[in-house]
This record gives C-alpha cells, sequence and structure tokens, in this order.
C-alpha cells in the first residue's frame, strides 16, 4: 500500500507535526524506560468470556510475546505490506497483533465481533487479509468456523487462526503457532517509515458498503500524542479501555494514549458497570471512557459512587452523543474529574473539549473549541496541528460569523489520506482545498467571542449506535427485500442509553401484515451484525419522498420517535 504523498510528509515534518517516529519506536522506548512495570492487563471476566484466564504482561514480557507473535505471523506466509485481518474481543492478544504488525512492517485490518458473513463478505475481498486471527464461539456465533467456510466458498484464501485449545478443520490453533516460534527477536525493517500504513479500519458512511480507511504510524503516533495532551496524563498513568480495538476510538484513544504516556493499559468487554467500577478502583485508572447516559446516572446514585475509590481518576472521555451540562459541571464540582467531550472519526476528525481550553463545564458540555480555525489561538501543542473550517453547503462560502449552520471540515495531522481503494469515494470526501468533509453540521457559538463551536446535526445520514456507525443505505435494500415489503427504510430514533437505535419504517404489500421479528428472521438470514437489526417498527402508507423520488429520511425521524 502506497505511503502517505511525499509533499504530505515532508511539510508536515519540516513543521514538526510528524517526527518519523514509528509505532515501534514509541514500544521500544517504553520497553527500555520501565522493562519490570506492568504493562498490559485483562479484564478479569476473561475466562467467562473466552475461557482461559485473564493475562497480565510487563513491557519485557509483552515485547518478548509480541516477538513470537510477529514469528508466528511470518511462519504462516505475513511479510511487509500484507494485511492481517483480526475479529477478537478486547484482550490482550489484540493489542500484541496490532505492536505484532507495527514490527513487522505489515498492516493490522480490525473488524468488528458483531460482524458477520454478510459484512466480511463485502470487506475480505476488497482487503485481502493474508491472515486471519478470529476465536471460536463467542457470544453466539462460531467465528473461526464462520472464516473457514467463508475460505470454502472463495471468499478469501486467508490463513485462518484462532485463539483456544482447538480450531476447526481448515485453522491453525494460535497457541501451536507461539509454541513453534524460535526465541529470538523478530526483525524490524531497517527501512520501515511512520509514512506507511500500519491499519486498515472499517467505517460505514451513507454508502451501503463499508469503507476502508488507511492510517499510518504518523498518523497514530501524532494521535497519541493529542489525547495525552488533551486528557492531562502523566508518565506511568494507567489507561482503562473499554472501546473494541477496531477504530480510532480504541486504538488512537486508548493503545497510542498508553504508549506515548508509557503507562498501563487495561482491558474491558464487554461493558459491565460492576466490573468497570471495580477495574477504576483496583487499577487505580486516571483516564477512561464511557456513554453520557451512564455519566449521568453514575452522578445521580452517589451510593454507588461510593462503594468505589475513584481517587485516581482525573479524566473521563465521553461523546457520540450530547452531554448534559449538569452532569459534566456535577463530576467536577464533586468529585474533581473533569468530563472531555469528544468529537471524533475514523477518518481522523478530532476535536476536543478539555478542562483547559473550556474551563466552564457547562460550556465544555455543549461547545467544542475551535481548533485550527483561522484567527483563533490555543496554548496547547496539538491544535496548532489541524485547521478546521465551516462552509455553507448551499453557496460553498466560508462561514466566520455566529449562528449560521455549516458543514465542519478539517485538514491537518491526523487527517487519513483516502479510503482504501476508493478513488471516487476519496474524491468526493476532500473538498478544492483539501479538507475532509466530515458531513456534520456546527455553527460558532457567540459565546467567548466565538472560539466555539456548536454541534447541529448531521448532513451524512449515518446511524451512530452505541459508537457504531450503521449505514441506512445498506439496511434499506436489504429490508425491501423482504417479499412482503413495498417500500421501506431505517431511521434513527433517539435512546437515552445509546444515543440512538433503529427503527425500520415500511410500507408492506395489499393484503400483508409484517411484525418486527419476522423483518428481523429475514435481515438475521443475511447474516449481518446483530446491532444492526431494527428495535421498533413502523408501518406506514407510503414513505416521503422528494420530486426525485429520493426518500426524505429527515421526515421519518419523527414517525420513528413515536
Amino acid at each position: 500500500m502506497r505511503p502517505s504523498p511525499p509533499e504530505r510528509v515532508s511539510e508536515y515534518r519540516r513543521k514538526g507535526w510528524w517526527r518519523g517516529q514509528t509505532v515501534e519506536d514509541l514500544f521500544r522506548r517504553a520497553v527500555a524506560a520501565r522493562p519490570h512495570d506492568e504493562a498490559l492487563a485483562d479484564a478479569p471476566n476473561r475466562e467467562a468470556l473466552v475461557g482461559t484466564a485473564p493475562q497480565r504482561l510487563t513491557w519485557t514480557q509483552a515485547n518478548a510475546r509480541i516477538d513470537a507473535l510477529a514469528h508466528a505471523f511470518a511462519g504462516l506466509g505475513v511479510g511487509r505490506g500484507d494485511v492481517v485481518a483480526m475479529q477478537l474481543p478486547n484482550l490482550v492478544e489484540g493489542v500484541l497483533a496490532f505492536l505484532a504488525c507495527a514490527r513487522m512492517g505489515a498492516i493490522l485490518s480490525p473488524v468488528a465481533v458483531a460482524y458477520r458473513a454478510h459484512e466480511l463478505r463485502q470487506i475480505l475481498p476488497v482487503v485481502r487479509p493474508r491472515l486471519y486471527l478470529t476465536l471460536g464461539a463467542f457470544h453466539g456465533c462460531d467465528h473461526a468456523a464462520m472464516l473457514v467456510e467463508l475460505k470454502r466458498d472463495g471468499v478469501t484464501d486467508a490463513e485462518v487462526v484462532s485463539l483456544g485449545a482447538a480450531a476447526p478443520e481448515g485453522a491453525h490453533v494460535l497457541a501451536e503457532r507461539l509454541a513453534a516460534a524460535p526465541p529470538t527477536p523478530s526483525p524490524v525493517p531497517a527501512d520501515l517509515d511512520a509514512a506507511e500504513a500500519l491499519t486498515i479500519c472499517w467505517t460505514s458512511g451513507t454508502e451501503a458498503m463499508p469503507k476502508g480507511v488507511p492510517r499510518h504510524h504518523d498518523h497514530w503516533v501524532v494521535n497519541g500524542e493529542a489525547l495525552v495532551e488533551a486528557a492531562g496524563l502523566h508518565p506511568g498513568d494507567t489507561v482503562l479501555n473499554p472501546f473494541p480495538l477496531i477504530n480510532i476510538a480504541a486504538i488512537g484513544g486508548m493503545v497510542m494514549t498508553w504508549l506515548v504516556c508509557q503507562g498501563r493499559l487495561v482491558q474491558h468487554h464487554p461493558f459491565d458497570l460492576a466490573v468497570f467500577l471495580r477495574q477504576m478502583q483496583a487499577e487505580k485508572v486516571a483516564y477512561t471512557v464511557a456513554p453520557p447516559a451512564v455519566l449521568n446516572m453514575l452522578l445521580q446514585n452517589e451510593a454507588l459512587l461510593a462503594e468505589a475509590d475513584l481517587s485516581n481518576l482525573r479524566c473521563l472521555g465521553s461523546g457520540s452523543a450530547p452531554l448534559a451540562p449538569w452532569m459534566v459541571k456535577g463530576w467536577q464540582e464533586r468529585h474533581g474529574v473533569t468530563v472531555m467531550n469528544v468529537f471524533g472519526s475514523n477518518e481522523g476528525a478530532s476535536l476536543f473539549s478539555t478542562g483547559e481550553a473550556i474551563p466552564d463545564p457547562e460550556q465544555r458540555a455543549r461547545f467544542f473549541p475551535r481548533f485550527g480555525a483561522d484567527g483563533v489561538d490555543w496554548p496547547a501543542a496539538f491544535p496548532a496541528k489541524i485547521r478546521t473550517r465551516l462552509v455553507d453547503l448551499a453557496t460553498g462560502a466560508d462561514i466566520t460569523e455566529p449562528g449560521q449552520e455549516g458543514e465542519l471540515r478539517i485538514a491537518g495531522a491526523m487527517t487519513f489520506d483516502g479510503y482504501f481503494q476508493a478513488p471516487d469515494l476519496t474524491r468526493s470526501a476532500f473538498d478544492d482545498q483539501g479538507f475532509f468533509r466530515t458531513g456534520d453540521l456546527f455553527e460558532i457559538a457567540p459565546e467567548a467571542g466565538g472560539r466555539y463551536y456548536r454541534f447541529v446535526g448531521r448532513c451524512k445520514e449515518i446511524i451512530i449506535r452505541g459508537g457504531q456507525n450503521i449505514s441506512p443505505a445498506e439496511l434499506d435494500v436489504l429490508i425491501e427485500s423482504h417479499p412482503k415489503v413495498r417500500e421501506g427504510a431505517c431511521a434513527a430514533y433517539p435512546d437515552e442509553r445509546l444515543g440512538e437505535r433503529v427503527c425500520a419504517v415500511v410500507a408492506v404489500r395489499p393484503g400483508e401484515s409484517l411484525t418486527l421479528d419476522e423483518l428481523n428472521d429475514h435481515l438475521r438470514a443475511h447474516e449481518i451484525a446483530t446491532y444492526k437489526l431494527p428495535e421498533k417498527l413502523r408501518i406506514v402508507e407510503a414513505l416521503p419522498r422528494n420530486p426525485l423520488n429520493k426518500v426524505l429520511r429527515r421526515e421519518l425521524a419523527p414517525v420513528a420517535a413515536v
């Protein structure tokens, strides 16, 4: 895969935005500085999840495991520039696989554990992995068996490697491959460049097909530096990671943050509030993230909070849904914890409402700093590495005055170069000035002299359920393939815990009736990820359409909300 364009690399390194450091460089530095300190820890419920005991590794032990994993990958044909696909819950092996790819010059392409054959048939022929790392039975799906079946169908020719004591015929057992690995350091390519791709993550937009988002070592390193600065982390701090290792939230916000501050990364999966609180206390967590609804609930349950010692906690990240001003204020005033409002995407569009940038907690809940906007300066290092602008979608003109909605567009050190093997999508994703079109509507807030953005809504139609992007276009096609459906579409409806859920809005064929169970049975037959299944069904006479016959999805929202 091609690296970042040379002119971009040259410009950003000249400015000091990128320093040519690889993820391997960061890891080696941490091993040298803290060889015997604990670096990685599994969640305490690992055995209940996957049947093996939780692991705790020092930096030196993690280093040896990475060597063994890199040897195992190489023994199955993985070389520099090859893709390793991964589908795992939050285990230390996921982090080690990321670091093994960084050491080898390979590319990790993680996919959600919830993905099934439907999504994998779209992704695997595009990314063409040399190896697929997964596990057996987990949450009702035997992932290794599913991959072997896809391999037999010709969807992929990847070597399938499974965690656990056994693997289906046609797959390898990871433990056996590790045992056969030589006890020697794995070689690092001498000319490995930080501008080379390290990951391809997957995102769903308004298009039906998932989009591959390549990111390079330079992208990830500056991402980690930005989050360490934003969260106010110190060397050796403990970070608690409740995010699956599939996108920028986990890799940039958790793993890279851990590497930069040379701290300790503690895994958590699936989200379990009691376990989460116990981990925060037992592991002396300084920084973690949680959905707004969880932070609201905890603040309203002082008895529950009183049972946990959270004295080490300094910062909580939150986002993907609006934050309540009373909640952000309450955590700060009653517990001394800064809640950081985060806006981001896999493509590298990132804004952080930090305590330094917006000291007032109620304003921090409602606004984002205008990082990188012309004429607005900030004391921190990260804001100088990005550029932002608001653009009037009707005229294309820049918006510089408060109160007018426009699309937020971002460029700079964290922004990706383009979608994987999708030149048309890439061209449409950037404007003529090289800014990424986020698809999100903001306005300049009049408060603080116009230094803040306020989120208004999305001009793209994605549904965000619990932080997972769902493409309505993809679901629409599958819904309309039901024999009882004349026309159908899906829309989001608000949910306090997950932000949004999916509602199917359907006009049935004459004389037919349809239930939600019937529709979801049909969708399951297409082997889609379970989080995409509609949780509400509304029957209508006809879908609202514009003169060009396009469904007016905004007009479906009131129907879905009932």
